[in-house]
């Protein structure tokens, strides 16, 4: 309690502290601190974010209003040296009492202690020193306003300021701008030199950005100038470039518009001393040659091997190391084609996305042979990478049942292992973890295990006997992936092995699309540890030791004649067999219900003991809008649809295989699943300035067993909450439906997620985020027939829970670290009155611990 007071205390002074900063301590005298910019267009106050961006200063940041970093910058002492040795300079003494105390040398190093230095550095790093109006840097945020309306048509533009001042050392910047009217474009012609420019010119002008009647806009005379430029050298204009594009406006006797003229003069170039000028040229392509084994190191190439394949000549300074095929397939320039911008980024994608080679050179030179010099010379220069490599990586990793955990990999990479550019990977992994939410009756920290082997075969093609390049295109940098794998792994109590492997297509139908089609993805998962499952499923021991106290009489079953629980294995065992097979003698009749309960629990226990064996196809493809890692406005979806057992029964039904006991295919004697499983994942965010995010995703994903199965294997079932979820519950403890969590481990065949966040910036790299996520898990078309936890109509969306709350996440620009605190808001798991916010309190939320955003 003592430490609680403690702590509130030292909160709610600091709190004192900040608030009583003055604002404009650290304000010189004569100068006035910047509080606000207010922009008037035509006497009208605007908003609008991207005018604001043209001021070249801005007030000191807020939070809610507050100017939180400027006041902490105010907190901070800024010459903290000087200030400590004041402290000696004017009382000797004391230094020499300190120095007899501690030492000279000691008393030297607590001046750069945290707190009477490194504090100040701390405070004077996050926040933010006051932002002096400066007089020259407003009359330059004048010229851009003008320049901003200017190049937005309206050339008649003006503006000016004034600085108005509101209290002692405050004031405010007034930006007052008369914008006229707006310039239209009237007409647009071209007048082009060189005739065969005018002709591809024709061909593509309904896509200018110039039209009649649109409001002029320097932007669009850009993208003009690079889409003329794109279209040229994308069809052999070698020697073309944006500065050869140029516009006439001509706004004489015109009110408001202007007629432009775009102009492309003939190719200007250096004789000697005179500049002279000649129609542009359309180039082909002589000759592709390609340098195996090129080395940026070496001055002059001495060439020992070559060969030509398909009009490709391929060169090597020793033997060649490669089968020409697997090195031509990527290159996409071609002899007696035309030159071509969009053919050579394509090549060098493709070589670069072979990880046999560093990024890749590619130059053109006129080829002197041709007496009309049109024609070039294309030269791909590449620098294999070694050929073995290896590789460590030391991870700490968090997951929705994992709550730390750190993992160690070792692996091996083989390049070119066949000689045509395939990569080999061998892996070897190893974790250990700490799980709260599992078994560990040792209470030990460390309580999860896992290793394992993976073995990666790449190769970069569609690897099928048949020839595939009229389905996928090369262009579309096809690849086959096959993996096996093996883990074994102690983590839920029951310790699985799993072997798993895949045959898998991936390629890209178009820039920010991808595609994936497993032809086959296998996994086998043996659990080592069956007789487990109740130290492990808790509530379902629970439940079924409740009923055993009401019923048994075989004292072998329990701990002891007191307490009557079951004993794990014997006990929950026995009693369970003598209940379904009613062959014993109870303390009174068995009650349908009880039986009913009984059987429950056993088919769960068994359901979730048994080996698995799934051999699947699916088929996987996103899209995207996000351009780079900086861009905050997008969209993601992804889809993916899933089938299993369908070939193996597709099998034994032909070949007249017989069913088990249960009515079922069995491939190894095991029973193989069989379902039908589909996702929809859309992501979408917006960026709203200042560092302010506002970030959506919803997920809608259902399996449907059939034929071989009436369930979901464990490992192909949902969950809902946890940090990348539900955050208001725990991982597994929400659902299915409104039946409340009742088992540890909660999972169902059906999901819906839908969450929202807005994000913004607090200090520096700290941000923080306000959330809401609504969602939950259900039965459907399986075995479970409790009517809270099945879906049988949308009226069940009534049992969506909706959990909010807050967090705070730091920046570490290769990663970000999250706490989220979520509060249960709507719980459906309740009765139907007492649903809403009846446990939106602290001692019912949940703290969540994630590693970047999570969506």
């Amino acid at each position: 309690m003592k430490k609680i007071y403690t702590k509130i205390t030292a909160f709610i002074v600091i709190a004192i502290l900040i608030c009583a900063c003055n604002a404009v301590k650290r304000v010189p005298e004569g100068k006035l601190l910047l509080t606000k910019n207010e922009i008037t267009v035509n006497g009208k106050v605007i908003k609008d974010e991207n005018v604001f961006n043209q001021l070249y200063q801005k007030p000191n940041s807020t939070l809610l209003g507050y100017r939180l970093r400027l006041n902490l910058y105010n907190l901070a002492n800024l010459n903290p040296d000087s200030t400590y040795q004041a402290k000696f300079t004017n009382n000797p003494e004391k230094y020499k009492r300190k120095s007899k105390w501690l030492s000279e040398k000691q008393v030297n190093r607590l001046g750069k202690s945290f707190w009477y230095h490194g504090i100040h550095d701390f405070l004077r790093r996050t926040g933010e020193p006051p932002i002096i109006i400066d007089k020259e840097r407003a009359d330059k945020s004048v010229l851009r306003l003008k320049y901003y309306y200017f190049n937005n048509g309206f050339f008649n533009v003006q503006a000016a300021y004034a600085i108005d001042t509101l209290k002692l050392k405050k004031a405010k910047i007034k930006y007052a701008i008369t914008s006229g009217n707006a310039f239209f474009i009237d007409s647009l012609r071209a007048t082009i030199a060189t005739p065969v420019l005018d002709s591809l010119y024709q061909i593509n002008k309904f896509n200018t950005f110039v039209k009649s009647g649109k409001q002029y806009k320097t932007e669009d005379f850009d993208n003009e100038k690079n889409r003329i430029t794109t279209n040229f050298r994308n069809n052999g204009v070698y020697n073309f470039q944006p500065n050869y594009v140029t516009f006439d406006i001509d706004t004489i006797k015109k009110v408001n518009q202007a007629n432009i003229t775009l102009m492309i003069a003939n190719y200007s170039y250096q004789d000697g001393d005179s500049t002279k000028t000649a129609p542009f040229k359309i180039y082909k392509i002589s000759d592709v040659n390609i340098y195996t084994d090129y080395s940026p190191s070496l001055n002059t190439l001495n060439i020992k091997d070559s060969t030509t394949y398909k009009n490709f000549n391929l060169y090597s300074q020793e033997k060649l190391k490669y089968k020409p095929k697997a090195i031509t397939n990527a290159i996409f320039i071609t002899k007696g084609g035309l030159y071509a911008d969009n053919k050579t980024v394509l090549t060098t994608r493709y070589l670069n996305n072979l990880k046999i080679f560093n990024y890749p050179s590619i130059q053109y030179e006129v080829d002197k042979r041709d007496t009309t010099a049109q024609s070039l010379i294309a030269k791909v220069y590449l620098t294999p990478r070694k050929k073995y490599s290896f590789g460590t990586t030391l991870d700490v990793t968090h997951s929705n049942i994992q709550d730390f955990g750190v993992g160690l990999s070792v692996s091996e990479t083989i390049r070119n292992v066949f000689n045509g550019a395939e990569t080999l990977e061998i892996a070897a992994r190893g974790n250990i973890g700490a799980s709260k939410d599992l078994a560990n009756p040792k209470n030990n920290f460390f309580n999860v295990s896992e290793y394992g082997l993976d073995l990666k075969l790449n190769i970069p093609r569609i690897f099928m006997p048949f020839n595939t390049d009229k389905i996928i295109a090369k262009s579309m940098i096809p690849s086959t992936l096959i993996t096996v794998g093996f883990a074994k792994q102690r983590n839920i109590g029951l310790d699985k092995e799993n072997f798993t492997g895949a045959l898998s297509y991936n390629w890209t139908p178009k820039i920010n699309h991808t595609a994936r089609f497993d032809l086959f993805n296998t996994q086998f998962v043996r659990n080592l540890n069956p007789t487990n499952y109740f130290n492990v499923y808790g509530s379902s021991y629970n439940a079924l030791n409740e009923i055993s106290k009401a019923y048994n009489t075989n004292t072998a079953y329990y701990n002891n004649a007191i307490d009557k629980d079951l004993l794990i294995e014997q006990g929950t065992r026995g009693f369970t067999n003598d209940v379904l097979s009613g062959n014993a003698t109870f303390l009174k009749p068995l009650e349908a219900a009880d039986v009913e309960s009984v059987k429950s629990i056993e088919e769960r226990r068994l359901r979730l003991t048994e080996n698995d064996f799934i051999l699947a196809t699916s088929f996987t493809f996103s899209k995207t809008t996000k351009k780079d890692l900086t861009d905050n406005t997008f969209y993601l979806f992804k889809t993916k649809i899933e089938s299993a057992g369908t070939i193996l029964s597709a099998f034994a039904k032909t070949t007249n295989q017989k069913k088990n006991v249960n009515g079922n295919y069995e491939i190894f004697n095991l029973e193989y699943s069989e379902y039908v499983k589909t996702e929809f994942d859309y992501i979408k965010h917006w960026d709203l300035s200042k560092e302010k995010i506002l970030a959506f995703r919803s997920f809608f994903g259902i399996a449907i067993p059939f034929g071989n199965s009436n369930y979901i294997p464990f490992s192909r079932s949902y969950f809902s909450g946890g940090s990348n979820d539900n955050r208001a519950w725990q991982p597994y403890g929400l659902g299915p439906g409104s039946s409340g969590a009742l088992d540890d481990f909660n999972e169902a065949n059906m999901k819906i997620a839908i969450s929202g966040e807005f994000r913004f910036k607090l200090l520096g790299n700290l941000k923080g985020a306000i959330f809401a996520d609504a969602g939950n898990i259900w039965n459907v078309l399986d075995n479970v027939v409790d009517e809270k936890s099945t879906f049988t109509s949308f009226s069940d969306l009534k049992d969506m829970a909706l959990g909010t709350g807050f967090g705070i996440r730091y920046d570490l620009s290769f990663f970000v670290i999250r706490f989220d605190l979520g509060f249960k808001t709507y719980n459906p798991a309740n009765e139907t009155n007492k649903r809403w916010f009846r446990e939106y309190n602290f001692s019912n939320s949940v703290l969540n611990f994630g590693i970047n955003y999570p969506f």
